[in-house]
């Protein structure tokens, strides 16, 4: 294992991902695991994009880490998050030491048996009829043929009936996301009920955006998706129903054609399958599909990319425009970081970028659950509306939360 020894070592790399997540703490920047590797930072040099809205971001990225290597900083690395709204100001830094390693080894991560923990106070937003309201006001809209989809959430607002054990419930996050994205970041400042204990978005997310390594992009867009099941044969039926369903299939392809239209300028070539394979959670079983493209220009980042691509259908809706105003018209709360995107960029552009979904905030024992579902023509509010209680219960189970909210 090799190690950083001055503040001024921005990378190192180590041999097993897994010690990375041993060694994260409550006091890191930034954790992140995906099926190729695992990046831990530590502490702060510079704040990038703090309060940054939307454009500009990979340029003054690219040009912090420029000068970093320029002045002689080996591997510079800016890591963090972009809200949903990109009128919100991103949390994107530049740490002052990064360790990367390989991919987590699940099968190494040994657990106790989660701690059972109550909630003392609950609130879902919006509540049960709101939700369900609200599904068939976007049923009205696409109706009227003003929205093919839009992408509806919910948010569980608790109070725990002890602290988060943020360690714990990142290994317990990263053994069962064995093929995903787990993450955690450190957020800068509290806000409303979770004040005044330091928050950390912290995250399983099955849903790579982008990934850029040298003159390849990958993508592989999520759309589509049926809860799980405990019975093995019950199981496979919502698989195979789910790879058949017409209302799936037109979801998934809004969601292909604009992620393939966002890359395509950027790329010299893209290669898409002709049809949706299936890729599956402990929770879930989702449409998928990868898509891989060869770079036209390598001063294309990384997060250029995901800045082009943010937000897809899966998480917005199509046309995006209006998609948003539904949005901003039916939500009763604001996403924050739920549904943007987190990841890291190195000075070359190289990087990876997850979907912010199957997440929360969490500070102390207070905590915002977030999870959401795609409507569109043939959708029903009571589907929609257990979609997304499979989908918290993801971030629920981990937590140790017992009993799950009955309102889900």
């Amino acid at each position: 294992m090799t190690s950083i020894s001055t503040p001024e070592a921005f990378a190192a790399t180590v041999r097993s991902g897994t010690e990375l997540l041993q060694a994260y703490n409550q006091e890191s920047s930034f954790f992140f695991s995906s099926p190729t590797r695992t990046v831990l930072a530590q502490g702060v040099r510079e704040i990038v994009g703090g309060t940054a809205h939307g454009e500009g971001i990979p340029e003054r990225v690219a040009a912090v880490l420029a000068s970093l290597e320029k002045s002689g900083h080996e591997r510079p690395l800016a890591v963090g998050a972009v809200p949903f709204d990109t009128r919100s100001p991103a949390h994107l830094l530049v740490p002052r030491t990064t360790r990367i390693a390989g991919p987590l080894d699940a099968a190494s991560i040994s657990l106790p048996a989660p701690p059972r923990v109550s909630a003392e106070w609950m609130r879902l937003s919006p509540d049960r009829d709101g939700f369900l309201g609200g599904v068939e006001r976007a049923l009205a809209l696409i109706r009227t043929e003003a929205l093919s989809k839009v992408v509806l959430s919910r948010m569980l607002e608790l109070r725990s009936s002890e602290p988060v054990d943020l360690a714990l419930l990142l290994e317990r996050l990263s053994k069962r996301n064995t093929s995903g994205y787990t993450f955690a970041l450190k957020l800068p400042e509290a806000r409303g009920a979770l004040a005044p204990e330091p928050r950390t978005l912290i995250g399983a997310s099955p849903e790579l955006l982008v990934s850029r390594s040298g003159n390849t992009v990958f993508a592989n867009p999520l759309a589509g998706s049926a809860p799980r099941s405990t019975d093995p044969e019950e199981d496979e039926r919502r698989a195979s129903a789910l790879l058949t369903s017409e209302k799936d299939r037109r979801e998934h392809a809004v969601v292909i054609d604009a992620v393939v239209e966002a890359l395509r300028p950027f790329c010299k070539r893209l290669v898409v399958p002709p049809r949706a394979s299936l890729l599956h959670t402990p929770a879930m079983w989702h449409l998928s599909t990868p898509i891989t493209g060869e770079l036209a220009d390598l001063s294309t980042s990384s997060l250029a990319l995901a800045m082009a691509l943010h937000p897809t259908p899966a998480v917005c809706g199509y046309p995006t425009t209006s998609a948003r105003a539904a949005i901003e018209a039916i939500e009763p709360f604001d996403r924050g970081f739920f549904t943007g995107l987190v990841g890291y960029c190195d000075a070359a552009g190289d990087g990876e970028w997850a979907v912010t979904i199957r997440c929360a905030e969490i500070g102390g024992d207070a905590l915002r659950v977030y999870a959401g579902a795609g409507v569109v023509a043939g959708s029903s509010p009571e589907r929609e509306r257990a979609e997304i209680a499979a989908k918290m219960r993801t971030m629920l189970t981990a937590l140790g939360l017992d009993p799950l909210p009955e309102d889900l």
